[in-house]
């Protein structure tokens, strides 16, 4: 039996100047990934959580149980036409991982022929993901990036599928996107450095020597990515170099894949920009002069440098997200009072339309939607109490054909559910929205157990859809509840610029205000109050814990961004040159390092009580690495001064999105719920029944 006695990791004092000030860091040697003492310490704390869970392993098995209870284990995904074929991905019982087939639409009660099945590739494997794939315009070459590792450093495989045989070149390195040009031939890649950065698109000919590929792009600045995309019209091959706050693009048109891409958004400090391809006209969405973004166009040639013109003008209380492009329609999504809204613009007539979603609080996107003539554009929507729902909506009229509703095997009554939208107030007065769902006969006087997860970076937003993995939660009777906290961009461009740099301390602020709420409002027990991040998402759970140690019962941090300043100040880590734009820059600003210091998670740990917390890492995460948590757990040790559990998980097989397999992925899920459920004294609580069984 693994021993209850926690690791102890030996200080190493490093000395650290950096304007003037002297840090001391005990744990820097952490870093040392080639270091038998490192692999040594996190096994060691494996070890230690699994004892520590190991009177949890009954509620785990029951957890996966109930989880995998809510997948349809044979399922197939929606198709998708390419071409004269439509795609789509099928699992079957008992396999891990999805296989894809493609069927001809001439005959869709054909066979459908076997593209790619990860069950066979993932064999002997711990880990298995798939990165993207695309198929050339004559359905014949099939090229798919796959990664081993979790280390998000893909191979590039083409596959002939008219013997089902792979083409000797194989391409590593390669990043996320890659992209056919119409003759069949040509492919486009992206391939990253050795700070994980993607930088260089290359041109590849299918049956040659990667070796000889031509450089396309080579983005030297270290502030900025590069991908290659293909628009939907299938017309231009789009090469995008982005940082956080400023975008290039180029173009290359799909038929003439050897000219030189032409620059049609040149870089402009602090603009962002998004092209798309419609009809006789190219499609901009620049936030130059435009907080929110406007809508610009142009004419489709690439002989001049577009003269662009306002379409769709800037407006305070909307923020435009995306414009695609269909051969007669422009599809719009914007956000609105925190939620999207989805609106189809006729070119020929100038009408527009909105597109009615039926819940007052829910999630939707545009799905890949790949035929541009089709008359139609897909959408991914479902809401807190209502499972996830495909459906394909006719450009002309708005209405709504279902392609499939995501089934739930074991049962789900949305009825037996609440789910509600409130505010809480900051303390410099900004109103931060609450999305929230509990059982109908759960609330009580006193408040529920509670857990409030929250991002809060980059812009991005944790949309109010359906998670069907908190039900476990909820149907023991907590409240599960999101906070649209700033930093994000619920509430448009000001929220998201309100929670960064010097105004990122904004963003914990928010959290701490709509726990407090919550508690305040009768919502959630103040004993038995829970706290979730993932990695933008883990700093926000290390400053919050930091800050108001006292408010929580229970803390996960999954693969926590904790060691702000150290990380952001050595630009050979992947990421830290274009996140400087996110949290600043602490190598050439004293007071950008001053700010970060005053929240950083790791430099802000002090002797005092702390609650409940369960860190987990990935040994080859490329986005926060794995020596953030373990240097975090390490130092907490070592200050902590309660009998609360303090457990690190590492996936020694794995990177920044954990298990690749969706079963193994369930068991991580379990793993956490089990921790949750244990601290909030809910280990023994069993899931409620239907309200109408009740009944």
């Amino acid at each position: 039996m693994a021993s209850m006695t926690p690791p102890s990791a030996k200080p190493r004092p490093y000395t650290i100047h950096q304007h003037g000030r002297t840090r001391v860091d005990p744990y820097f040697w952490m870093r040392e990934r080639d270091n038998p003492e490192v692999l040594e310490y996190l096994k060691a704390e494996n070890a230690y959580t699994a004892a520590v869970m190991a009177p949890t392993q009954p509620l785990q098995e029951r957890l996966v149980a109930e989880m995998r209870g809510r997948i349809r284990e044979e399922d197939e995904s929606v198709p998708e036409r390419h071409g004269d074929y439509v795609y789509f991905t099928r699992t079957e019982a008992g396999q891990q991982y999805a296989a894809y087939y493609r069927r001809p639409v001439a005959d869709p009660a054909a066979a459908p022929q076997l593209l790619l099945d990860l069950n066979a590739e993932a064999q002997g494997r711990t880990f298995c993901k798939v990165g993207g794939w695309r198929v050339s315009d004559d359905g014949r070459w099939f090229a798919y990036l796959i990664d081993f590792a979790g280390d998000e450093a893909f191979t590039l495989i083409i596959v002939d599928l008219e013997n089902g045989r792979a083409l000797p070149e194989r391409i590593e390195n390669v990043y996320y996107g890659l992209e056919w040009a119409a003759d069949n031939g040509t492919l486009f890649y992206t391939v990253i450095d050795d700070a994980h950065r993607p930088f260089r698109t290359y041109r590849h000919a299918r049956g040659t020597d990667p070796a000889n590929d031509v450089l396309v792009h080579d983005e030297s600045d270290p502030m900025f990515f590069v991908y290659v995309r293909r628009t939907r019209s299938r017309a231009y091959i789009v090469v995008v170099s982005f940082s956080g706050t400023t975008g290039e693009v180029r173009v290359i048109p799909a038929d003439r894949p050897t000219d030189l891409p032409i620059i049609v958004a040149a870089r402009r400090h602090g603009i962002e920009v998004a092209f798309e391809h419609q009809g006789d006209r190219f499609l901009l969405l620049s936030n130059a002069e435009a907080l929110n973004f406007r809508l610009l166009t142009a004419p489709a040639t690439l002989t001049s440098p577009p003269e662009w013109r306002e379409w769709i003008a800037h407006r305070e209380d909307v923020l435009i997200e995306s414009a695609d492009g269909f051969r007669d329609h422009v599809v719009v999504v914007q956000r609105r009072q925190g939620l999207r809204e989805v609106i189809l613009h006729d070119t020929r007539t100038g009408s527009a339309r909105s597109v009615n979603f039926p819940d007052a609080a829910y999630s939707v996107h545009i799905d890949e939607s790949p035929e541009y003539a089709g008359g139609f554009v897909r959408i991914g929507y479902s809401s807190p109490a209502q499972p996830e729902t495909v459906a394909d909506i006719d450009l002309a009229s708005g209405a709504w054909t279902i392609r499939k509703v995501d089934q739930i095997p074991s049962g789900h009554r949305a009825e037996d559910y609440v789910v509600e939208r409130i505010e809480a107030t900051a303390p410099d007065g900004a109103r931060v929205p609450i999305s929230l769902i509990y059982r109908r006969d759960a609330l009580r006087p006193g408040g529920l157990p509670t857990l409030v997860t929250g991002y809060g970076a980059y812009g991005s937003n944790i949309e109010p859809g359906f998670f069907k993995n908190w039900l476990s939660l909820v149907d023991r009777g907590m409240l599960c509840a999101v906070a649209h906290v700033r930093g994000g961009s619920d509430l448009g461009r000001a929220w998201y610029d309100s929670g960064r740099l010097r105004h990122k301390r904004n963003t914990f602020d928010d959290f701490i205000a709509c726990a407090e709420h919550l508690c305040a409002a009768g919502y959630a027990d103040p004993s038995r109050l829970a706290a979730l991040g993932v990695s933008a998402g883990g700093l926000l759970m290390g400053a919050v814990l930091t800050q108001r140690p006292d408010l929580w019962r229970t803390v996960v941090a999954k693969v926590p961004f904790v060691d702000v300043v150290s990380t952001m100040s050595d630009p050979s880590i992947p990421l830290t040159a274009i996140e400087w734009e996110q949290w600043g820059n602490p190598i050439e600003s004293a007071d950008e390092f001053s700010y970060m210091l005053s929240y950083s998670p790791y430099e802000n740990l002090r002797p005092t009580a702390y609650p409940n917390l369960l860190l987990t890492a990935g040994l080859n995460d490329p986005r926060v690495q794995y020596w953030e948590p373990a240097k975090f757990c390490a130092r907490l040790r070592e200050l902590k001064t309660d009998s609360n559990k303090l457990v690190l998980k590492t996936n020694l097989a794995a990177g920044h999105a954990g298990a690749s397999g969706r079963f193994d992925y369930l068991r991580e899920i379990a793993h956490e719920w089990a921790f949750v459920l244990d601290t909030l004294g809910l280990a023994d609580a069993e899931p409620r029944r239907s309200v109408a069984d009740v009944a």
